[in-house]
C-alpha cells in the first residue's frame, strides 16, 4: 500500500513532448524518471522486507522462558506494626529527641499517653528455591512484619515463616506452610554473567503480579553506598517498587540475581537497576536455613584506591588493585603478613582491579578458609596464606584525635610538624608519627594533599618515628619523583603520592 501510495503521487510525464522525443530517439537510452524510481526503491523495499526477519533472529523470546520458571515466582504481602505515641506524629520517637527534652518527658510521665501501635502494609517479590517451600526474597521487603503472605501466579496463598534474613546483602529466607510440591527456579551462575548479555526481571512492580521486563547487563561489581559486601549486578532492566526480591533471569531461563534497588531522583525507575548476585545469595540463603543468621569474612585492613599518582610511586605500570592503609592489631591480615603500603592484586585467584572489589571478595570467603593473597611489595609481588576469620561487628579502627606537641619545622617538605606524645598516639591508634600544625599552601605537601591536622606515619615505606627522623628521610627521598606518604586524617589512615621539587 505504501508503494502504490508513492507511485501515484507521482506525475505522469506520457504526454510532454520533449519526454515523448527522447524515449523514441533510437540512440538515446534514457529511463523514464518512474522507472528510475521503481529501480531506485528495490533495495528499499529489499531491505524493509530483510529487517524484521534479522530483528527476530537477534532479538530473544522470553516467552518460554516466563511460562516455563514464571510459577515459581511469588508476590509478597506482609503487615507491619510500629509504636506511635497516641499524643504524638507518625514517626514520633522520644528515643530521638534530645537528651534533655527526654528527661523532661521522663520526669512528667502522666502528660503521655501509652503509645499504640501503628498497623501498616507492604509488598515486594520472590521466588521458590526448594519444592519443600523455601523462598527467597529481599530483607527489606519482610523486615519489621508480623505477619507474612506468598501468593502463586495460580492465585494459591501460603503463609510463610521467616526463617532469617541478613540486611548487610538484603537477603531472607521464608518458607511456605504447602502440603505439596512446589514450582521452583533454576539457578545459574552469576560469576558467567557478561556486560550486554540479555536479561529478564519478573515480579510484581507497584503491585501488578508476574510483570516481566527484559534489558541487558549494563556493568557488573558495581559497589553502592553501605552496601560493602555486595557486587551488584547493573541492569537496565525496569524496575520499580513491588518489583524487590524478584528474580533477575539470563537467556536460557536460569536465576542470576536477586533485584534489590533502583538509582533514581523520583522513586521510580529511571534507566538503572542493582540485582545482587545469585551466587552471594545462594550462599547466604544456605546459612540462613542452618544457621539461622549468616556469617561473612574478615580480613582486617583499611584500604584505598590507587590513583596514577599513587601507581608510580609504588612502582605499578597503571593503577589496580586495594592499597592497604592500616592493618589492625591481631587481624587475619596481620597474622598472615600483609602490611601497611602492601597493594592487593588478587585474593583466591580473583583480581582486585579497585579497592570496593577486595571486601565483596573477602566476605564471600567462608570463616575458617586460607586464601592466597597477592600483594604488591617494595615493586616485587609476593602470594600469602591468610585464614580469613568471622566478621565481628565491634571489629573497628580506631579513632583519630589531636594531639599537641613542640614545633619544628621541614623546609623542603612545606610544613610545620610537631611529635606526637605517646598517650596521644593510642588515642590515634598508631605506633608513631609527628603531626602537622602548619603547612605552606603552595608547598609539595599541599600539592600532594596534605592538610593541618594530619599525622605523618610514614614516607616512601619508611616509618616516621619524630621530627628529625621526618626530616631524614625527607633528605633521603628522590627529587621530581612520587613518593607515597601515609597518613592519619579523621580516624582513617591515606597514602598520598608525594613529589619533591628540584629546587626544593
Amino acid at each position: 500500500m505504501f508503494v502504490r501510495t508513492l507511485s501515484r503521487a507521482l506525475p505522469d510525464r506520457r504526454t510532454d513532448a520533449r519526454s515523448d522525443r527522447v524515449s523514441r530517439h533510437p540512440s538515446l537510452r534514457r529511463i523514464s524518471r518512474k522507472a528510475v524510481f521503481r529501480v531506485a526503491l528495490l533495495p528499499i523495499l529489499a531491505v524493509t522486507t530483510l529487517s524484521p526477519a534479522v530483528l527476530a533472529d537477534s532479538l530473544p523470546d522470553f516467552r518460554a522462558l516466563v511460562e516455563k520458571e514464571g510459577d515459581a515466582v511469588v508476590k509478597i504481602s506482609v503487615r507491619t506494626e510500629s509504636a506511635m505515641p497516641a499524643n504524638g506524629a507518625p514517626g514520633f520517637d522520644p528515643e530521638q529527641m534530645p537528651e534533655y527534652f527526654r528527661r523532661f518527658f521522663e520526669q512528667n510521665p502522666g502528660d503521655r499517653a501509652p503509645p499504640q501501635q501503628r498497623r501498616g502494609a507492604g509488598f515486594g517479590s520472590g521466588f521458590i528455591v526448594s519444592e519443600d517451600g523455601y523462598v527467597i526474597t529481599n530483607a527489606h521487603v519482610v523486615a519489621d512484619a508480623t505477619d507474612i503472605r506468598v501468593g502463586l501466579v495460580d492465585r494459591h496463598e501460603y503463609e510463610a515463616e521467616l526463617v532469617g534474613m541478613d540486611r548487610a546483602s538484603d537477603i531472607a529466607l521464608l518458607k511456605l506452610d504447602a502440603k505439596e510440591e512446589l514450582p521452583t527456579v533454576t539457578i545459574g551462575d552469576s560469576d558467567d554473567l557478561a556486560v550486554g548479555e540479555w536479561v529478564l526481571a519478573i515480579g510484581s512492580p507497584f503491585g501488578f503480579e508476574h510483570t516481566a521486563t527484559q534489558g541487558i547487563v549494563s556493568a557488573l561489581a558495581r559497589s553502592l553506598p553501605d552496601d560493602t559486601y555486595v557486587p551488584f549486578i547493573q541492569t537496565d532492566v525496569a524496575v520499580n517498587p513491588g518489583n524487590s526480591g524478584g528474580p533477575l533471569f539470563d537467556t536460557d531461563g536460569r536465576v542470576v540475581g536477586v533485584n534489590s534497588q533502583i538509582y533514581s531522583r523520583s522513586g521510580g525507575y529511571q534507566g538503572l537497576s542493582f540485582a545482587i548476585p545469585i551466587n552471594v545469595a545462594m550462599s547466604i540463603a544456605d546459612q540462613l536455613r542452618d544457621n539461622g543468621y549468616a556469617t561473612r569474612g574478615w580480613l582486617g585492613v583499611t584500604i584505598q584506591n590507587v590513583s596514577q599518582a599513587l601507581a608510580e610511586s609504588f612502582g605499578l605500570d597503571r593503577p589496580e588493585g586495594a592499597l592497604v592503609a592500616q592493618v589492625s592489631k591481631g587481624s587475619p591480615a596481620a597474622k598472615g603478613g600483609i602490611e601497611s603500603g602492601d597493594i592487593v592484586l588478587s585474593l583466591d585467584g580473583k583480581p582486585v582491579p579497585l579497592s570496593n572489589a577486595l571486601p565483596p571478595l573477602v566476605g564471600a570467603v567462608v570463616p575458617g578458609e586460607s586464601v592466597d593473597i597477592v600483594v604488591l611489595r617494595d615493586g616485587e609481588r609476593r602470594t600469602l596464606d591468610v585464614t580469613i576469620e568471622p566478621l565481628d561487628e565491634g571489629d573497628r579502627v580506631a579513632s583519630a584525635a589531636d594531639g599537641p606537641g613542640a614545633e619544628d619545622e621541614s623546609a623542603h617538605l612545606g610544613v610545620v610538624v610537631a611529635d606526637v606524645p605517646r598517650e596521644a598516639r593510642e588515642q590515634l591508634g598508631i605506633d608513631n608519627g609527628v603531626l602537622v600544625s602548619e603547612i605552606d599552601p603552595d608547598g609539595p605537601a599541599a600539592e600532594a594533599g596534605i592538610l593541618a591536622g594530619d599525622v605523618i606515619v610514614s614516607l616512601n615505606r619508611k616509618q616516621v618515628e619524630s621530627v628529625k627522623d621526618l626530616e631524614t628521610l625527607v633528605g633521603d627521598a628522590p627529587i621530581g619523583e612520587a613518593v607515597p606518604v601515609l597518613v592519619q586524617r579523621d580516624s582513617s589512615p591515606m597514602f598520598l603520592a608525594l613529589t619533591l621539587p628540584e629546587n626544593g
